[in-house]
């Protein structure tokens, strides 16, 4: 959700995470990303889709975060994101039969173009898929992720 938020409210919203947190707690902020910090969205998938929404860059999440959390962990997942995308998409289509009548093909071709065309945005790997663990002032002997 954090797509949503709106550069201008980055700040406030891990403001806000680090005074939910306890001192030796954590944030987990999942995100689709961009790799150049824009302040605008696609229209097309800002009237149909995602309102209002926008992919933050890692400069503006960093800028966000700086002198308020330390930042434990950043993993990428953006080259996998592809095939979620397009195993998305086989569901919707072998479905589909069963929506048409509900919701008519200008529905249909809508979440066709935005599934699809997403998948080849994370396959040519201009959006990302980031996960980033942030803490209040730094975890102790560091954070390890589980793997």
């Amino acid at each position: 959700m954090f797509e949503h938020v709106g550069y201008k409210n980055y700040r406030t919203f891990l403001e806000v995470a680090r005074a939910c947190l306890k001192p030796e707690g954590l944030l987990l902020l999942h995100t689709i990303g961009g790799n150049t910090s824009q302040v605008s969205f696609d229209r097309w998938m800002s009237e149909n889709i995602f309102p209002n929404a926008m992919l933050p860059s890692v400069k503006q999440i960093a800028t966000a975060a700086e002198g308020l959390m330390i930042m434990e962990d950043w993993h990428n997942f953006g080259v996998d994101y592809d095939k979620t995308l397009m195993a998305w998409y086989e569901n919707f289509d072998r479905a589909w039969p069963s929506l048409k009548d509900k919701y008519g093909e200008r529905f249909y071709r809508m979440w066709e173009c935005y599934l699809l065309s997403c998948a080849g945005s994370f396959r040519a790997r201009e959006n990302q898929l980031w996960q980033i663990v942030f803490s209040p002032t730094g975890k102790a002997g560091g954070y390890r992720s589980i793997r």
